[in-house]
């Protein structure tokens, strides 16, 4: 069951590069670029066909893949490809744009990409990582509200015998401690909360929200027990719980005062409707690029994980590796098997949003690099036209290859971090 679990999650990856490189392929071809190659993978070649201009095919590494288009680069200022330098970083510019012309044939002239319009390259460079996003909220809807997800329902799994500050972290109770509102009002295990002080409860989120919202109050709670439905009078207490956020996930290790009842929720298989999918889309979205904003201040944590004897914490970078390990822990999970198909294409519509949110930085290699260097040409070129100044030409990208190298160079270092914690130190959802 892991090495199927792996294996759905490296087809979901193949898959989602293709689907990736197909953006950037058929926008290239929509505005008579030329492509030379279609690549899902890098290094050696395991099979290619060639089919018009074009050849296709799958290499041996599955962490990538690319189009090949003549032309990325302008000229240099005196309209050569090439030329000579000792220089390195003049000769990191000199190699980046002659190979931008290897390919080039006779008849080309008119078909290279640095030729097109801004707006034009700046749609070949977004339709990659935006099919990304359209394959990750294709998947969110399909688990969402087909599948369904695990989640805290209204239904009564435990009842709390006293109240207890959450941040003490204890189970047993004091002598000290009052008794929970939920015990003195007699609610019980399997019992499913059907409204609370009036307001219809179907979901977890809303029910906590009025748990929290009502401290101090004594209101009338309408429980569904035994087939039939029956009204409780609770005392809400005033107590230290832990904080949640705007889309009514935990903050960890942050707590304030607010209503209590004192029971924990069962958890079940909970399917949403469309406008609740489209929220809870929206407030992961949000999620990832605060998580992308806190990446670098995580990577010490993740060294000390890898290299020493810290603890690799849930929300720890992950990279590929981790994430087939992950894929593979899904199905050894003791759920229905439709659940672990769900999780698993949860694992994958996560993988597509992290690769759509990445590759929209505006450094180079990353295609968010090319967006910037042809929305910084349309507004020169706007200017100069507002000014009646001189048309300033294209922007020579290739002059940023010597920060685009150290970009690289960073991203593989991080990348290789991260893959040695995932070896050693994997993040583990068992």
């Amino acid at each position: 069951m892991m090495i199927l679990g792996i294996v759905v999650f490296a087809i979901g990856l193949l898959i989602s590069i293709a689907w990736h490189e197909l953006g950037h392929l058929s926008t290239a071809k929509l505005f008579k670029i030329r492509v030379p190659q279609y690549m899902v993978g890098f290094g050696p070649t395991i099979w290619s066909r060639k089919k018009g201009e074009t050849e296709y095919g799958v290499k041996a590494v599955p962490l990538g893949g690319y189009i090949r288009m003549i032309g990325m680069f302008p000229p240099g200022p005196d309209g050569r490809i090439e030329s000579r330098s000792t220089s390195p970083l003049r000769s990191m510019v000199e190699d980046a744009r002659a190979a931008a012309f290897e390919e080039v044939e006779p008849g080309d002239e008119d078909r290279l990409f640095y030729t097109r319009k801004p707006w034009k390259r700046v749609i070949v460079m977004f339709a990659g990582p935006f099919m990304n996003l359209i394959l990750a909220f294709g998947l969110f809807l399909t688990v969402l509200m087909g599948f369904g997800t695990t989640q805290e329902t209204t239904t009564v799994s435990e009842v709390q015998k006293c109240v207890v500050k959450q941040s003490e972290k204890r189970d047993t109770c004091k002598k000290s401690d009052p008794a929970s509102p939920a015990a003195a009002a007699g609610l019980r295990a399997k019992d499913k909360i059907v409204s609370f002080d009036g307001v219809k409860t179907e979901r977890w989120n809303t029910l906590s929200d009025e748990i929290r919202a009502n401290p101090g109050r004594t209101v009338d709670i309408v429980v569904l027990r035994d087939g039939h439905e029956k009204v409780l009078h609770a005392k809400i207490a005033t107590n230290q719980v832990a904080k949640k956020d705007s889309s009514g996930q935990i903050v960890k290790g942050q707590y304030v005062n607010a209503g209590f009842l004192g029971f924990s929720a069962a958890t079940g298989v909970v399917r949403l409707d469309f406008g609740e999918s489209v929220t809870w889309m929206g407030d992961r979205v949000d999620d990832s690029v605060h998580s992308l904003a806190a990446l670098p201040g995580k990577i010490p944590a993740l060294w000390d994980a890898a290299f020493g004897n810290g603890p690799r914490e849930p929300d720890s970078p992950m990279g590929v590796v981790g994430a087939a390990r992950v894929g593979g822990e899904i199905f050894n999970l003791d759920i229905p098997a439709t659940q672990q198909l769900g999780m698993s294409l949860m694992l994958v519509a996560g993988f597509n949003l992290s690769l759509f949110l990445f590759n929209m930085l505006p450094l180079l290699p990353l295609d968010g690099g090319h967006i910037a260097g042809a929305l910084w040409e349309s507004l020169r070129r706007h200017v100069a036209k507002v000014f009646r100044r001189p048309d300033p030409g294209p922007f020579d990208v290739a002059k940023l290859m010597p920060v685009a190298y150290v970009v690289a160079g960073i991203f593989v270092c991080f990348t290789v971090l991260v893959l040695i914690a995932d070896v050693v130190n994997p993040v583990k959802i068992t």
